[in-house]
């Protein structure tokens, strides 16, 4: 008889973030970052196991449920409802969650991930979760239909205010890529989350999120506490950096317009 398949595990993923405008004043950057994959259906209501990362409770990197979902109830059944109120009853298999755990109790998310799986594996549909500094969230849903292949391009109208250097208009192109590597002599899961935006006059921004997974331990806890200190503290800092940076170039700013309300898009 063959045994089981292992659950999978919640992981920790090393990589970088790479942001470039095109116009109409050049600017990128690129930063070094890490961020959680957690199985939601695997872990239910569990914890981690490990002593620097708690669920739903202060420590030196945390998870906390009311983070993420309507902030209510269970992460899992909260996706389900939201997939089946916009049609889509075949995402039975595992939820993965990505996003930024936080760190001494604080974290801002610009976005996060939840990549909606069939029973046999294949990608069902991927929910992004886009946050703004002014407190606002809307939720992207990109579904094709059917399975979506690796690297495939999923695209999704602009309706939510994120930077005063962007109108809202244009659209969102996303590519999402899962491949194994060998690392040290070890598989490895090493993702990509690219997210290009275009305007009617063509490209704007080209961004991408890469990381590559670890077990979701103490030592690597330490290791990304010590190697990149108040992570998440830093990620409104550099938004603020490079908005003063774009407004001393002169690029265009844009008042918020009234946003609308929270929702899902396609």
């Amino acid at each position: 008889m063959r045994p089981p398949e292992p659950s999978p595990a919640p992981q920790l993923c090393f990589g970088r973030v790479r942001h470039a405008r095109l116009r109409p004043a050049r600017n990128s950057f690129a930063y070094a970052t890490y961020y959680v994959r957690l199985p939601l259906r695997s872990l239910s209501q569990a914890s981690f196991g490990c002593a620097l990362f708690s669920r739903n409770r202060f420590n030196l990197l945390s998870f906390h449920d009311a983070d993420h979902g309507d902030g209510k109830g269970a992460l899992a059944g909260w996706i389900d409802q939201l997939l089946r109120a916009e049609g889509i009853a075949d995402a039975d298999g595992e939820l993965w969650l990505q996003t930024m755990p936080r760190v001494l109790g604080f974290v801002f998310n610009p976005v996060s991930f939840w990549f909606c799986h069939r029973a046999d594996g294949a990608l069902r549909a991927v929910l992004c979760d886009v946050r703004n500094t002014f407190g606002e969230r809307h939720f992207y849903l990109l579904d094709t239909g059917a399975a979506i292949d690796n690297g495939a391009e999923l695209r999704a109208r602009k309706v939510f205010h994120v930077s005063p250097f962007c109108r809202v208009e244009g659209g969102y192109r996303f590519r999402f890529f899962r491949v194994m590597r060998t690392r040290s002599g070890l598989p490895a899961e090493c993702t990509l989350a690219a997210i290009d935006y275009d305007d009617e006059a063509g490209p704007v921004l080209q961004t991408s999120l890469s990381g590559t997974a670890a077990p979701l331990t103490a030592a690597n806890c330490a290791r990304a506490f010590l190697g990149y200190p108040l992570m998440t503290f830093g990620v409104v800092a550099r938004i603020h950096l490079q908005a003063l940076r774009l407004w001393l170039r002169r690029v265009p700013f844009f008042s918020k317009p009234p946003s609308p309300p929270q929702k899902v898009t396609r």
